[in-house]
């Protein structure tokens, strides 16, 4: 089959999510499937036909994330592009802020909300990862094991949803009752510290426990990106990865925004970020 340029395509095999994003014609297209393993030439195929797209077709593919090293430099006529991914996080947060030509010269901080967190500057063509934390969507997973006997993020955030979080954190309001600074009596004051109370007693919902399990990791995220970003004097922050699709993670994040006087801005595909960030960059590596 005939290979064209119309059509291009990149590959992030995350340690949770494999994301795929393709452009025919100018139209994007994009798809995701939990992590199964390392990829192969016939993994790779087979995902791409998820969406009846032939590898054959394609003059490259773009791939990283995650053991993206393990493929070959080519499968069959197609070219494998290997792009390093701090590089392809910073370029998928200039991409999704909708920055092109001059505008890219403006320092943005792209955190790559996903299994863990990592904070990446994004420049121009330059891009360093400067921060981070480990916590992230897999802690949230983890954790929900243990405490709510899912991994299943739809359903923990069915249950967030459902939650009050202060069932099982301490606010300020029981802390030292009342506000502190620019933070209102109800924001959180102890994750969970209601729960280590030698006086407590009965028994908390998984709803509650479910929202304050969202409430921990987006808080910690949220923080962590807004300290970074003023100590790097940050023009832009933007937040992406699979996290973002938690309608109640973006809550607490916007809140904690507020409470911080911070602009952290918020993208449509977040989850794709990564991948396309990588199609941009293989594409100008390779005058595609």
């Amino acid at each position: 089959m005939s290979q064209s340029a119309d059509l291009i395509a990149a590959i992030d095999f995350g340690i949770s999510n494999t994301d795929v994003v393709v452009r025919r014609q100018g139209k994007l297209l994009t798809w995701s499937q939990p992590y199964l393993g390392d990829p192969d030439p016939e993994s790779v195929r087979a995902l791409l036909a998820q969406q009846q797209i032939d590898l054959a077709e394609l003059p490259m593919l773009a791939v990283t994330g995650g053991r993206h090293r393990v493929l070959p430099d080519q499968i069959g006529q197609t070219a494998i592009v290997k792009v390093n991914e701090v590089q392809a996080i910073g370029r998928g947060g200039q991409a999704l802020l909708g920055l092109q030509g001059p505008a890219r010269d403006a320092l943005v901080m792209v955190a790559s909300c996903g299994s863990g967190t990592a904070l990446v500057t994004a420049q121009g063509n330059r891009y360093a990862h400067v921060s981070g934390t480990a916590v992230g969507g897999g802690t949230m997973m983890g954790l929900a094991r243990l405490i709510l006997g899912t991994i299943d993020p739809l359903e923990i955030e069915a249950l967030a949803a459902r939650g009050d979080r202060n069932g099982a954190d301490l606010s300020l309001a029981d802390v030292i009752t009342g506000p502190i600074g620019s933070l209102p009596a109800e924001a959180t004051a102890v994750n969970f510290g209601r729960l280590g109370r030698r006086t407590f007693q009965g028994q908390v919902s998984r709803e509650d426990l479910a929202a304050a399990l969202v409430n921990l990791i987006a808080q910690t995220i949220a923080l962590i990106t807004i300290n970074a970003a003023r100590a790097h004097g940050c023009q832009h922050v933007v937040l992406t990865g699979h996290m973002m699709d938690m309608a109640s993670f973006r809550e607490i994040v916007s809140q904690v925004a507020h409470y911080y006087a911070a602009e952290l801005k918020m993208v449509e595909h977040p989850g794709y970020a990564t991948a396309v960030g990588a199609l941009l960059l293989a594409e100008a590596s390779n005058g595609v």
